[in-house]
């Protein structure tokens, strides 16, 4: 059986290794997502984009090798079959993620693959112009747990609807 794992990132830049991911967060998509990780990274380049910068990032960060040890054992622990990776930018989200593990780890345990919550919505609405923002109840915070837990909300109402007639009118 499968389990949904929703990945929200903060970065320093647009691409990692040459920028750093300086917070990740994750929430297992059930009825409690209560099954969370957190954790604030150090950078791991001196690049950086000024308007990227949030210095809370930086309260209690570990290295990046060790912080993507600690998410690759709550992942295990939490999402022990099958885990699938969910973001609402995976495009974004999933590179550095992705890179992260396989640059510090020379693993990645959600595989090859991911999944792009927009695009989701967009297969159950049948609208290719619809956007998971219109379902969110407040602005993301860019807290990357808060985020990865508001998301995972948008996720279940999408799955709980998903056999409607008319899932979101």
């Amino acid at each position: 059986m499968k389990t949904y794992v929703l990945v929200d990132i903060e970065s320093n830049g647009p691409i990692p290794g040459d920028y750093s991911m300086t917070q990740l967060g994750a929430v297992v998509v059930d009825d409690r997502l209560d099954k969370t990780f957190k954790v604030n990274i150090k950078q791991i380049s001196e690049k950086f984009e000024k308007d990227r910068v949030d210095h809370t990032h930086l309260i209690n960060a570990m290295d990046a090798k060790t912080a993507m040890q600690n998410f690759k054992a709550w992942i295990k622990k939490s999402a022990p079959n099958d885990p699938v990776f969910v973001s609402d930018n995976n495009g974004y989200d999933w590179m550095f993620v992705c890179w992260y593990f396989w640059h510090f780890l020379d693993e990645n345990p959600f595989g090859y693959s991911s999944t792009n919550l927009n695009t989701f919505y967009k297969g159950i609405s049948k609208d290719l112009s619809v956007n998971i923002r219109n379902l969110r109840t407040r602005e993301l915070t860019h807290d990357a747990l808060e985020d990865a837990i508001d998301n995972a909300k948008v996720m279940l109402r999408l799955i709980n609807n998903i056999n409607s007639p008319r899932p979101f009118v």
